[in-house]
């Protein structure tokens, strides 16, 4: 990745008048100020359909899209839907949060609609998407199955058969369920459509989408319920442990994801084939990927299934090198992040050197005066990604209002300011300054905006992934500002710098 910068923001977070980001207008829009900002990089959250807790990071699928981020008017200009039958639907008032309640409750009913007044006319297109997504005829019936025993996770549906992922019972479901399949099944077809023509809008106009891939999936999902065998489960498929981390900066508790493990063992017999398909179905949607918690495949935490937190677990060695290096060379057009927050030990720091991937610098890290920190600009190295906070972190507005006094007290005296504004000045341009190949910021740190607006707060179970950017957030002023400082630090995007020459 050359010298350049970009901004993180989720899908879920542009504007819309219909309760959460979606891939129609306000994508194309941003991407129009990503160009004329000079920016390279649009870096997103995970784009799967949201499960328990609403958190990308808990999807239904490692493979499908959200449904939420189907854009309603670009149906509506397909001769899908008409505006009459939006009226009156309820997907939420507040324009700067998400009401997933109110979305679950009313957005199927109006995609179902457009499914109906669409079927016949695609079934050509629908059975080609399907033919060439694996992945999908599993998910569409998990997902009908879903439904049809009242919402309950797949290791409490009351038939056994199903529930362990039986031959016949498949056959027998998918033809009594055969309308509901068809409707999941479609309904992707419809996110990818507008998936495809946003990306390459995007690729048009010199911008690159950095996805990020979960290390695990969720255990309510069609991969853990179609793939038993890669995961650490017993004979009734229940796991044997689950995914966590130990007690660090984010929870004294640790935290428990509650994951299944991957039984790398097993995986390993056919040349770990699931993780290729995986990586395979994100690299099509990405320029680069983002590999969450990237340590874990050095070694990962296991916490023994019906613990209430991640305290008790343990390490356990996993593939390192043997399936890192398999997904680097097997996927030689792709880009990847290695996501090393946490705890690390020399092996980890082996493991990413010998991968040879970029690794990560938050600088809200970086000012704890007790320690000669990695993430303090004058350490950053050319191979690694700076950012001011992921979507873990407080804005950086936030940040500087909660931070100790020392660290504030000491990132003063490190950037040679004083005073909470000029503080904000100084970071952001430590950040474009820094070595970092990549200089990466949320959007709410360019918009300074403060609590309020904060993505996630690790080890929390409500009240996250909900902050949007109201319809008029982004100043007109900003593109302007952030062009030129990509241009002074020698991060202004390639193919806008030929435009302005």
């Amino acid at each position: 990745m050359k010298r350049s910068c970009g901004i993180l923001l989720p899908i879920s977070s542009l504007p819309s008048p219909y309760g959460i980001g979606t891939l129609g207008k306000a994508a194309y829009n941003f991407i129009d100020f990503l160009k004329a900002a000079g920016q390279a990089w649009w870096q997103i959250l995970p784009v799967g359909p949201t499960s328990y807790g609403d958190s990308p990071y808990q999807s239904f699928s490692t493979f499908a899209g959200n449904p939420y981020f189907i854009d309603l008017e670009m149906l509506i200009e397909e001769g899908l839907l008409s505006f009459a039958d939006l009226d009156g639907v309820d997907f939420g008032s507040d324009n700067e949060k998400v009401d997933y309640g109110k979305l679950y409750e009313n957005r199927f009913a109006v995609l179902k609609k457009a499914y109906k007044n669409g079927i016949e006319k695609g079934s050509c297109e629908l059975q080609k998407f399907i033919e060439s997504n694996t992945w999908l005829p599993d998910y569409a019936l998990f997902m009908a199955l879903k439904y049809y025993f009242d919402m309950k996770p797949w290791y409490a549906w009351a038939d056994t058969d199903i529930r362990l992922h039986k031959p016949e019972a498949i056959k027998k479901y998918s033809a009594l369920l055969r309308e509901d399949v068809e409707f999941f099944e479609y309904i992707q077809y419809l996110f990818f459509k507008q998936w495809d023509k946003m990306r390459e809008y995007a690729k048009e106009n010199g911008i690159g989408i950095i996805g990020d891939m979960p290390i695990y999936v969720a255990m309510d999902s069609a991969d853990v319920w179609s793939n038993p065998d890669c995961f650490m489960l017993d004979e009734e498929n229940i796991p044997l442990a689950v995914a966590g981390v130990p007690p660090d900066y984010f929870c004294e508790d640790g935290q428990l994801w509650g994951n299944p493990l991957y039984d790398y063992e097993k995986m390993r017999l056919d040349g770990y084939g699931w993780w290729i398909r995986r990586v395979d179905g994100a690299a099509k949607m990405f320029d680069v990927l983002r590999i969450d918690h990237f340590r874990g495949f050095e070694s990962f935490w296991a916490v023994p299934y019906g613990e209430k937190t991640a305290k008790n677990g343990k390490w356990i060695k996993g593939p390192a090198m043997d399936l890192v290096g398999r997904l680097t060379s097997w996927f030689n057009n792709v880009s990847f992040i290695a996501e090393d927050l946490g705890i690390l030990t020399p092996e980890v720091h082996k493991l990413i050197d010998d991968s040879m991937l970029p690794r990560m610098k938050v600088l809200e890290f970086a000012f704890e005066p007790s320690a000669y920190s990695d993430y303090l600009p004058h350490n950053h190295i050319t191979n690694c990604i700076c950012y001011t906070g992921t979507h873990d972190n407080a804005p950086l507005m936030q940040w500087l209002c909660e931070a100790e006094a020392e660290e504030i007290e000491f990132a003063e005296k490190y950037l040679g300011v004083k005073g909470k504004d000029n503080l904000f000045e100084a970071i952001i341009r430590a950040g474009m300054q820094s070595t970092a190949n990549v200089f990466i910021a949320q959007m709410q740190d360019y918009l300074k905006l403060g609590s309020s607006s904060r993505t996630n707060i690790p080890g929390t179970d409500s009240g996250n992934w909900q902050w949007r950017l109201s319809p008029d957030a982004i100043p007109d002023e900003l593109a302007k500002s952030l062009y030129d400082s990509a241009k002074i630090y020698g991060r202004l995007n390639e193919e806008r710098a030929k435009i302005h020459n």
